[in-house]
């Protein structure tokens, strides 16, 4: 597998973090107030990431069950 050198990997990851902190500058990009429906576009979403955060417990515990042997669903 061919790595990259360093100078590149310290560039890539300074425009990455770069990126990610230049969504945080302005700040709500769903408004919870509920002005032109936003308020039912909000709970949505939070209930959707919910969803996505306990899908990916649960599928964290199934995959340490399976290294540590400890599978209940085989025969």
């Amino acid at each position: 597998m061919h790595r990259l050198p360093t100078s590149i990997r310290t560039w890539v990851t300074a425009a990455l973090l770069l990126a990610i902190a230049a969504g945080c500058s302005d700040g709500q990009l769903v408004d919870a107030g509920g002005e032109r429906g936003q308020g039912g576009l909000a709970f949505v979403l939070l209930a959707f990431f919910f969803l996505i955060f306990i899908a990916a417990l649960f599928y964290m515990d199934r995959v340490r069950q399976r290294r540590s042997g400890e599978d209940t669903d085989a025969p």
